[in-house]
């Protein structure tokens, strides 16, 4: 009886650190969450950190160049302006590609906003978050929201601007 007692007492030990062991185990990160979308997005590495869904027919990311070498992706870590975001990047090429739409949050002074008067839109990379499909920053003066996601067949913008000034989305067909 004796010999049954002792076996229950480390049978119970073990279920014990069993527990312990498989919750500690559900703390770790998983995959999707130890992903870092910013890596390669300085020196050479030309990758952007936009939102994008695996095989996804889209690639949503902020535009800081449109040419140089640097920013073949369309964005390069270095810069400190955004020019707009577009749907469509490739990551490292080593070359620019692409002819997209870029659509440009703006807001202006009280009054009316001149949609010839585009301005690129300072930002700082304590304000960007960037995540499997999924990107944000706050861009502009004052801050503009801009959260980028995207799914297999389309992406998603939203834009939420100041209270009380004037704001406006800038397509640029140009580009």
């Amino acid at each position: 009886m004796r010999r049954l007692v002792a076996m229950s007492r480390v049978a119970i030990v073990v279920v014990v650190f069993l527990l312990a062991v498989c919750s500690s185990s559900a703390a770790d990160p998983t995959p999707l969450e130890s992903a870092r979308p910013m890596i390669g997005t300085g020196g050479f590495g030309h990758t952007y950190p936009g939102a994008t869904a695996p095989f996804g027919m889209v690639q949503l990311s902020p535009d800081t160049r449109l040419d140089t070498w640097d920013g073949c992706s369309g964005y390069c870590h270095a810069d400190r302006t955004i020019l707009g975001f577009s749907h469509t990047h490739l990551s490292g090429t080593g070359c620019p590609d692409l002819g997209d739409i870029r659509l440009i949050p703006q807001n202006g002074p009280k009054g009316k906003i001149d949609a010839d008067a585009y301005r690129p839109l300072g930002f700082s990379h304590a304000d960007e978050t960037a995540r499997p499909g999924y990107y944000c920053v706050l861009a502009g003066d004052p801050k503009i929201k801009v959260e980028l996601t995207a799914t297999a067949h389309a992406g998603l913008h939203r834009c939420t601007f100041p209270a009380g000034r004037p704001a406006a989305i800038v397509f640029d067909l140009e580009r």
